[in-house]
C-alpha cells in the first residue's frame, strides 16, 4: 500500500501584545488590564454573564451621588481656575466631584472669559460608578468619564512655565532584538512546512515555543510620567488593539481582524507588522477672537508601517504596508466611534488626545498669562499627586498559530503616538465659519456662587 507523507502548511502569527485570550462580548466592558509591582502587565477580566453585578454598582451610584449631578447633562461647564481655588481651600482634598471632574464624559469646548478670568472646559457629563474592573465610568451611558489627574498630566506638558515647543506623548511595545534573534532560530529550526494532519495541540506547542523564545517585550512611555494613571490607558489601548487585530480578542463590532484579511503566501516570513494610533489632527475648530475653541470628530486613526526582521533580530523598515495591514488599519479607524462606544478603553484613549489638545491650545492662546493663572497647586506633584501607579514596563507575548497558507509571519509591534500642537497648526485648524463656537461661548454668562466651579 502506498502511503503518502502529508505535510502541514501553516500560517504563524506573533502578537506582541497583552497575553489576554480571546473573550466573548458579554465580557468584552469587564475587561482591563493590571501592572504588578515588577512593571509586567497582565490581563483582568471579570465575568458578568447576567450583568446583574452591574446593576448593582448603578443602583449603589444612583444613591449615593446628589441628583443634580447624576443627571445627564447635554453639556457642563468646569473652571480649572476655580477647581483649583476650590481644591486649595481644601487643603488639597479632593472630592470625587473634583477627582471626576463633575462627570464630564468629554472635553468637546475650551473657553476663556476675560472678564472674570475663567479658563472652561466643557461637553457631556453625568454621574460615574466603578465598573467590575474598576473603570470609573457614565452611570446610563458607561462612557469613561474625564479623570482630574489625567487632565493634569497634560496641563504640565503645557503650563504657564513651559516653552511652547513640540511635544510628543508616546508608548511603544517592542520585541528585543535578542528576542527577534531568539524567534528567527526558532522559526528556521521548524520550516515553513510541518508533517501531520493539523490539529489543536501543534498549534499550542509552535505558539509555545515562540512565547518562549521572545520573552517579555519591552514597553516603552515617553511625554509623560510611566508612573501615571495616562500611561497606562494608552498602554492599554494598543495592547487592545493588538489583540483585535490577531484575533486573540473578539471586537465588540463587526470587523475583520488582520489575521481574517491576510494572504500569507503573500508575506515575507520574516515581515514584522507595526500599528500605530495617532490622533486625527484635523480636530479644532476656533472662533475668530480666539476665546473659544470646539474638538470635532472622533479624534483617532490607526495607521500601519511594515518592518523586516533580520536574522541578528534587527528590525529594517520596508517603506509601505501590505494590504491586509492597509484594510485593517483603515476598518479600525473607521469603526472607531463604535469601539470606543463599546469598550471603553478606546473612549479613553481618545480623552487623553482631547485632554492634551485642549492643554496646547490653553497655552497657545496663553490663557495662563491672561487669566493670570500659575497653576500651582496642579503644577506641583508634592502638592497633587500623579505618579503613584506601577509603571508598565514588560509585557509577555501573545501567539496566535494559525493553520492557514504556508508561510511564517513574525510579531506586531506599534504604539501610540501623539503631537498635540500639530492640530494647532494653521493647517489643520477649521474656521469657525457660521460662528457656532463663538455663539456658544457667548451664551455662557458666569454668575457663580463663591466655591462653585461646575454647572450644566
Amino acid at each position: 500500500m502506498h502511503t503518502q507523507r502529508v505535510y502541514l502548511r501553516w500560517a504563524i502569527l506573533v502578537g506582541v501584545v497583552l497575553g489576554l485570550a480571546a473573550c466573548p462580548k458579554w465580557v468584552y466592558a469587564q475587561a482591563g488590564v493590571v501592572v504588578d509591582a515588577q512593571g509586567v502587565l497582565h490581563k483582568k477580566v471579570v465575568p458578568d454573564l447576567t450583568g446583574e453585578l452591574l446593576r448593582q454598582r448603578q443602583a449603589a451610584a444612583k444613591a449615593a451621588l446628589s441628583a443634580d449631578i447624576a443627571r445627564f447633562s447635554k453639556r457642563r461647564y468646569v473652571s480649572l481656575t476655580r477647581l483649583e481655588q476650590a481644591l486649595a481651600d481644601r487643603q488639597g482634598v479632593l472630592t470625587d466631584e473634583m477627582r471626576y471632574l463633575a462627570g464630564l464624559l468629554r472635553i468637546q469646548y475650551v473657553f476663556f472669559y476675560p472678564e472674570t478670568k475663567d479658563i472652561v472646559i466643557a461637553g457631556p457629563a453625568e454621574g460615574w460608578m466603578e465598573d467590575p474592573v474598576g473603570r470609573i465610568v457614565g452611570i446610563t451611558t458607561r462612557r469613561p468619564v474625564c479623570r482630574l489627574e489625567d487632565l493634569v498630566v497634560a496641563l504640565r506638558l503645557f503650563g504657564p512655565d513651559k516653552k511652547m515647543q513640540d511635544t510628543v506623548i508616546s508608548c511603544s511595545i517592542d520585541p528585543t532584538p535578542e528576542g527577534l534573534a531568539a524567534m528567527q532560530r526558532v522559526l528556521r529550526q521548524m520550516g515553513s512546512q510541518l508533517p501531520g494532519p493539523p490539529n489543536p495541540a501543534m498549534a499550542n506547542q509552535i505558539a509555545v515555543s515562540l512565547q518562549e523564545s521572545l520573552g517579555l517585550q519591552d514597553i516603552t512611555i515617553t511625554g509623560v510620567p510611566p508612573e501615571t494613571h495616562f500611561a497606562q490607558v494608552l498602554v492599554e489601548a494598543d495592547y487592545r488593539m493588538k489583540l483585535i487585530g490577531i484575533g486573540l480578542e473578539e471586537p465588540p463590532v463587526q470587523m475583520a481582524s488582520f489575521v481574517q484579511m491576510v494572504n500569507p503566501s503573500q508575506v515575507s516570513r520574516n515581515a514584522l507588522f507595526r500599528w500605530f494610533f495617532v490622533p486625527d489632527y484635523q480636530c479644532v475648530r476656533v472662533s475668530e477672537d480666539g476665546l473659544a475653541m470646539k474638538l470635532e470628530g472622533d479624534g483617532v486613526k490607526l495607521v500601519g508601517e511594515d518592518e523586516l526582521v533580520t536574522a541578528e533580530g534587527q528590525r529594517q523598515s520596508v517603506g509601505a504596508t501590505s494590504r491586509a495591514s492597509q484594510m485593517f488599519t483603515t476598518t479600525f479607524t473607521k469603526k472607531y466611534p463604535e469601539l470606543a462606544e463599546r469598550s471603553p478603553v478606546f473612549a479613553e484613549l481618545r480623552n487623553l488626545i482631547d485632554m492634551a489638545v485642549a492643554a496646547a491650545f490653553i497655552q497657545q492662546q496663553n490663557y495662563y498669562s491672561k487669566a493670570g493663572w500659575k497653576m500651582e497647586l496642579f503644577a506641583d506633584e508634592a502638592k497633587f499627586a500623579v505618579q503613584k501607579y506601577p509603571a508598565p514596563r514588560k509585557v509577555a507575548p501573545a501567539v496566535s498559530a494559525l493553520v492557514r497558507g504556508n508561510r511564517l509571519m513574525t510579531p506586531i509591534g506599534g504604539g501610540v503616538h501623539i503631537e498635540p500642537q500639530q492640530a494647532l497648526a494653521k493647517r489643520n485648524l477649521l474656521p469657525d465659519d457660521k460662528g457656532e463656537v463663538a455663539k456658544t461661548h457667548q451664551e455662557v454668562k458666569l454668575r457663580l456662587p463663591q466655591g462653585r466651579w461646575w454647572w450644566d
